[in-house]
């Protein structure tokens, strides 16, 4: 199967299919009047769709000044940089940028942070892309129970999206309607918590069975049930163990490859243990994946090729320390996390920085706001080759079988079940190459998470959930008591463009 998303809607009841790539133009800047009418071309609108995913540049319309990519700035950095997995130290007069960075270490973020304006961007385009889609299939030429099969692709989308922002800022603005033209109002966390579940409820029924690589599945929608309901006590003040099960249960057709790593290399799409991720392929012109050159010293490509033509690097988001060393000595897990001396692609010799000094990653960053060059060790999960170009083209993966297993094993253990819970665990340990745990604790639990899904973008999640994201840890002071930094800030921008919107308690 080749990297283009599939991403045009399989009608049955009218007997068409194709694929179409995440690059596709997205059609709802068309009149009304010229496109979407009959069922070829409402296909073609939704791929634009899932070409949302893929997010946007700061040079573009939606991106407006800031860059709104999934997979690294800003919107990766956001949440992992406030969690206790990643950090991005200012290096000499690198990386300040005007302390965004520094206000997410230390949890000092306000209204005015542009990483959270990103986060917030990043959803509300694509939400706003999909009603715009959804109203195009409305005027299409379909039957009403086609355009409810198109649809709930759709919704799954906007659904997902939706997650995303209850999740990160809790009280958000609902909406559904293209031609709706007054300033939408906050919803409550509880009214988003209630939208998202009856999206993904009410379009299950259509959604696509089975395996479907690419597409917003059944499979993808219980898998994001699952995911609401593990963290609902957060986001409601009511758990929802047995319901997380429940979704659980649903989800088949997957299975943990024996390579931990097979998932992340960059001909990812075969792997048996993604549930949904957004493809990237450089030679369909895909934008916005270039993660690794985010996180290398500027002299890496001279261990990653024998010219030195690897593509160039920022030397930016690292591990915080502590994370590396956290893991077993033989947790393959560990290899995630790049450290120590790098050596030449060509002769073998080690690799300098500019100083002359080696370039010899270290776990330890001495001075968060003022890091030696070297210092702090690197995100090493994707497979790289000395052929990268900017744009990588690994698929960027969202959701995956192991997180099945693991809110298994959390949502049993929470409802009192441990050996139920040490079966699932314990199958993400073998794969792990670790022995199997015979009692378990919810620091266990917490570890494994961290270990097992190492920056792919669950942790703040997980440190909120277990309640450690407000305690103190690595260059960060407790959080407030009133632990309002559980969700974001409303940007400053969205504020002053909208004022029927309420600010999130604790920020200005």
């Amino acid at each position: 199967m080749n990297k283009n998303i599939i991403a045009a809607v399989v009608l049955g009841m009218i007997g068409l299919s194709s694929c179409t790539d995440l690059n596709e133009t997205l059609y709802d800047k068309v009149s009304m009047d010229d496109y979407g009418k009959n069922a070829t071309e409402v296909q073609t609108i939704v791929g634009g769709a899932y070409a949302t995913l893929r997010g946007y540049g700061a040079a573009t319309p939606e991106g407006n000044g800031v860059n709104c990519y999934p997979t690294c700035e800003y919107v990766f950095f956001t949440t992992e940089c406030s969690s206790d997995e990643a950090c991005l130290p200012t290096r000499g007069t690198d990386w300040y940028d005007g302390g965004r960075y520094q206000q997410l270490q230390f949890h000092t973020w306000d209204a005015a942070n542009t990483g959270v304006l990103s986060l917030w961007r990043y959803n509300f385009v694509g939400i706003s892309k999909i009603n715009a889609i959804i109203y195009q299939v409305d005027q299409s030429e379909l039957s009403d129970a086609s355009k409810d099969v198109v649809k709930a692709e759709l919704r799954g989308l906007r659904a997902y999206y939706y997650y995303n922002l209850l999740d990160n800022f809790g009280n958000v603005p609902i909406t559904t309607d293209f031609t709706e033209s007054e300033l939408p109002k906050n919803s409550s966390r509880q009214q988003v918590f209630e939208f998202v579940e009856k999206e993904l409820k009410e379009t299950l029924p259509l959604l696509p069975k089975g395996v479907q690589y690419g597409r917003f599945t059944q499979n993808v929608a219980y898998t994001l049930l699952a995911r609401l309901y593990l963290n609902a006590e957060v986001y409601t003040g009511k758990a929802r163990w047995q319901d997380c099960l429940d979704m659980c249960d649903k989800v088949s057709g997957y299975n943990l490859t024996a390579n931990y790593k097979e998932s992340f290399k960059i001909d990812n799409e075969t792997s048996p243990e993604i549930i949904f991720a957004i493809p990237y392929d450089h030679k369909q012109g895909t934008v916005g994946n270039y993660l690794a050159s985010m996180t290398y010293h500027y002299n890496q490509r001279y261990a990653f090729s024998a010219d030195g033509s690897w593509q160039w690097s920022a030397n930016g988001i690292c591990a915080q320390p502590g994370l590396y060393s956290s893991f077993e000595e033989n947790d393959v897990r560990r290899n995630a996390v790049m450290v120590g001396q790098q050596y030449s692609a060509k002769d073998g010799s080690p690799v300098l920085m500019d100083s002359g000094e080696p370039l010899n990653y270290t776990e330890e960053i001495g001075d968060y706001t003022n890091a030696m060059q070297n210092e702090g060790a690197r995100l090493d999960k994707y497979e790289w080759s000395a052929t990268d170009k900017w744009e990588r083209d690994n698929d960027w993966v969202l959701m995956r079988y192991a997180e099945i297993l693991m809110m298994q094993a959390e949502a049993n253990f929470r409802l009192g079940y441990e050996q139920p819970a040490l079966t699932y665990i314990n199958q993400v340990r073998k794969r792990a190459g670790l022995d199997a745990l015979t009692t378990l604790t919810l620091e266990d639990l917490d570890k494994e998470w961290k270990h097992e899904f190492v920056f792919e973008g669950l942790r703040r999640t997980t440190n909120i959930r277990f309640g450690t994201f407000f305690d103190a840890w690595w260059n960060k002071p407790a959080d407030n008591p009133d632990k309002h930094t559980g969700i974001f800030p409303i940007p400053k921008e969205e504020m002053e463009k909208n004022p029927n919107l309420v600010q999130n308690p604790g920020y200005k």
